[in-house]
């Protein structure tokens, strides 16, 4: 087989010429190309604003939620959420390497893949279990990997499901690193997921003076507190803007917005400094309410989408883990222990 386009254009159905990623439709029968990696999926992480949409839709029945993601792969050759836009990523194991690839990957290895599902050439044939707690669902199935596409091998010394989910939100605690200066009063709104926690972490790590955590879920406030990582804990509905910013007082000087529900835009920009920087890595952001929300207010903040990629994300998400007991122990009782609804 010839080599295909390295962006993988040359797998859209539909609209033809686009990109995989705004595409509607990829092909996923045909062979692999020479310049593509095949991989034989073990389990899919669920992008959580996607997984939060289709469970609620579902009434958070785990059958409905199978069938809803199940449709979306079936109709559009990837799972591209169609209401939210966002996608996940998958582990699995690679079955074969495109002779035209420079690189060092092998069959037999297992990695994650670091681009969106929504992207991603996917076929599932069997589903065989699904757990909600953890936006994961165990399948069968076949993904291909395009020649840009960027992957981490899997490591040994942390469990397949943990590392999923921390490399699925590496970009944020990257981003978190590069962003926050010492001294810094740094916000996270969705404090207590899994991509607000390592970003807590990181912002204490990297110097921060202040570092806030504001969440609505009393379970995930509870484990910002046990991380100890924030210096205050705040409840409250990030799609309140006026409450957040009475709530929070003195500004901050970076926001990150890690919520999984849409409307927080605004939130965000009122409890920032004017000359400070919003990060909007929650794919349920509208880009279009954050820049004209900010405009409303007649706030300059800066405004940085929550690009994924980062020179060196997994590495250092993953190294997270590997300093942090108490970290690495909150992340160990929801990605290892109790895993359901098979």
């Amino acid at each position: 087989m010839a080599s295909g386009c390295p962006y993988g254009t040359h797998r859209v159905l539909e609209p033809r010429g686009a990109l995989p990623q705004p595409a509607w439709r990829l092909d996923t029968e045909t062979a692999p190309y020479d310049n593509e990696i095949l991989v034989d999926v073990e389990t899919l992480n669920v992008d959580s604003a996607s997984f939060h949409q289709i469970s609620e839709s579902a009434g958070g029945h785990p059958d409905r939620i199978i069938q809803a993601i199940l449709a979306i792969i079936t109709q559009r050759g990837k799972l591209h959420n169609p209401v939210t836009g966002s996608g996940g990523m998958l582990i699995g194991t690679v079955r074969s390497v495109g002779p035209a690839l420079k690189t060092d990957l092998k069959p037999g290895d297992r990695i994650a893949t670091l681009v969106s599902l929504s992207q991603t050439p996917l076929k599932i044939t069997a589903v065989h279990a699904i757990h909600p707690e953890t936006d994961q669902v165990a399948v069968t199935g076949t993904a291909i990997l395009f020649e840009t596409g960027i992957y981490a091998r899997l490591p040994a010394d942390i469990p397949d499901t943990l590392a999923l989910a921390v490399l699925d939100v590496c970009g944020a605690p990257a981003q978190t690193h590069r962003l926050t200066k010492p001294g810094a009063t740094v916000l996270i709104l969705g404090g207590g997921g899994k991509s607000g926690l390592l970003c807590s972490y990181v912002a204490k790590r990297a110097g921060a003076k202040r570092v806030i955590a504001f969440d609505y879920s009393p379970e995930s406030l509870a484990r910002a507190r046990r991380l100890g990582a924030a210096d205050e804990i705040i409840q409250g509905d990030a799609r309140d803007a006026l409450g957040v910013m009475q709530a929070v007082g003195a500004k901050a000087d970076l926001t990150l917005s890690c919520v999984n529900v849409p409307g927080a835009e605004l939130s965000a920009v009122l409890a920032t400094k004017p000359d400070g920087m919003v990060y909007l890595f929650s794919m349920a952001t509208s880009f279009t309410a954050a820049a004209l929300g900010a405009e409303g207010v007649g706030s300059h903040v800066d405004m940085l989408i929550g690009n994924g990629y980062y020179p060196g994300h997994a590495d250092l998400a993953l190294q997270l883990l590997r300093e942090s007991p108490q970290l690495r122990s909150l992340f160990e009782e929801v990605y290892v222990g109790g895993r359901s609804h098979a």
